[in-house]
């Protein structure tokens, strides 16, 4: 082991828009941190994992951090650029400086103290510290199921999170697995440059207007919210939903029993708003398929036996979380990464844990975590730190020891 760091104050993991809140709010608590991020750039999904053409899905003022409102020469929905853009700019204004190129191994509890070990580009180095702060969000690795024959298939084969653009698909029959937002919209995407896709829809799944009469469907929601249970505002949305998308069931996209608020609460699973993608579908420039039975070598048999050409796959299954992967000897998460208590009250474990960005409730959800945790940590940090005639800088000040025996 090499050397070990003494971190004055909590340490984040991950430096995405979660991350970065955490510390913008615990800056505000003049509490100091440090933050580590595995690749070499704050919000690594947002700039390496994206397709070019992403934008917020939700109006803007639903999208922004505390105390930074986006420029208001924003539009309404920010393209992935600007919202790169407004990031930097969120972490410059904060002063907020994460340590790049450092990825979490393993973190334990024990003698009263976190030991994080992290690799280091050529070394490891061992944090220890008070609190940890669980930043490394709900999509920090991609998830491909496993289907019978994919090693047989000769074409090219991506996940969604390595798909940029459609350019050089002209003429390609691409198959798209996956239809959540991502999946829809690399569909959309690889039409309008000249692909011949098919879109793999295994189950039900609710597809919503992003505007219903020029009216975010997303602001409607929050606003009936408040007034009507979550069933009846479903009944409302799924009503004018079909007023304005007509019957979607003919073209392939049955609708859950379940309502889609009822839906995301429960199991946490996102309506799809739609941009443009349903008229392709409609005209049939998309085709919607059936779940996959078996890949071969150019080709995929469905599950209603049919057998269709495939020049290339796209998988756009979705992500998953990989703390289990590097947290040891808690039991705050379950077996797929997510805290085991669910919103609003996932953010604070044992023993000085803390988890920021997993409520399934995108940028709106993680800032509300945020806020709470430094809040939380601020208060200890006040009583035992502070008046103990501690450190009381912003910056992230940690004192390193020299141990190459520490185990």
């Amino acid at each position: 082991m090499g050397r070990c760091i003494w971190v004055n104050g909590p340490l984040i993991i991950g430096a995405g828009p979660s991350g970065l809140t955490v510390a913008a709010c615990l800056k505000q608590q003049n509490v100091p941190f440090v933050i580590l991020e595995r690749s070499n750039c704050i919000a690594s999904f947002w700039q390496s994992h994206t397709y070019d053409r992403l934008k917020l899905h939700l109006p803007k003022k639903f999208c922004q951090l505390p105390d930074f409102p986006f420029p208001a020469h924003y539009p309404e929905y920010p393209s992935k650029d600007q919202f790169i853009r407004y990031l930097e700019s969120y972490a410059l204004k904060f002063e907020i400086k994460p340590q790049f190129k450092e990825t979490v191994e393993s973190a334990r509890y024990g003698d009263g103290i976190w030991r994080v070990r992290v690799r280091k580009e050529t070394e490891e180095v061992e944090y220890v510290c008070q609190w940890i702060v669980v930043a490394s969000g709900e999509n920090a690795e991609s998830s491909v199921p496993e289907f019978e024959g994919i090693e047989d298939f000769e074409g090219m084969k991506i996940h969604a999170s390595d798909y940029k653009n459609g350019e050089g698909f002209g003429g390609k029959k691409v198959l798209v697995v996956g239809c959540g937002n991502s999946g829809m919209e690399v569909c959309l995407d690889l039409c309008i440059n000249g692909a011949l896709p098919s879109m793999v829809v295994r189950d039900s799944v609710h597809v919503l207007p992003r505007e219903i009469f020029g009216k975010s469907t997303f602001e409607l929601s929050v606003t009936l919210m408040k007034w009507l249970p979550v069933r009846l505002v479903d009944k409302i949305l799924l009503t004018l939903a079909r007023v304005v998308l007509g019957d979607l069931e003919k073209y392939g996209l049955k609708r859950p029993k379940t309502g889609p608020l009822e839906l995301k609460n429960t199991r946490g699973k996102t309506p799809v708003l739609d941009i443009g993608t349903l008229e392709r579908i409609k005209s049939r420039e998309i085709k919607v398929v059936p779940g996959i039975k078996k890949f071969f070598p150019g080709r995929v048999e469905l599950i209603d036996g049919r057998v269709i050409d495939v020049d290339s796959v796209i998988f756009a299954t979705g992500y998953c979380s990989n703390v289990l992967s590097w947290l040891q000897g808690s039991d705050f998460f379950n077996k797929d990464g997510f805290p085991k208590e669910k919103f609003p009250n996932g953010w604070k474990g044992k023993s000085g844990l803390y988890a920021v960005g997993f409520t399934r409730r995108g940028l709106s959800g993680a800032s509300l975590d945020a806020v709470r945790v430094a809040e939380d940590i601020s208060k200890v940090w006040k009583e035992e730190t502070v008046a103990a005639g501690g450190f009381t800088d912003t910056e992230n000040i940690y004192t390193r020891v020299e141990n190459n025996n520490t185990e």
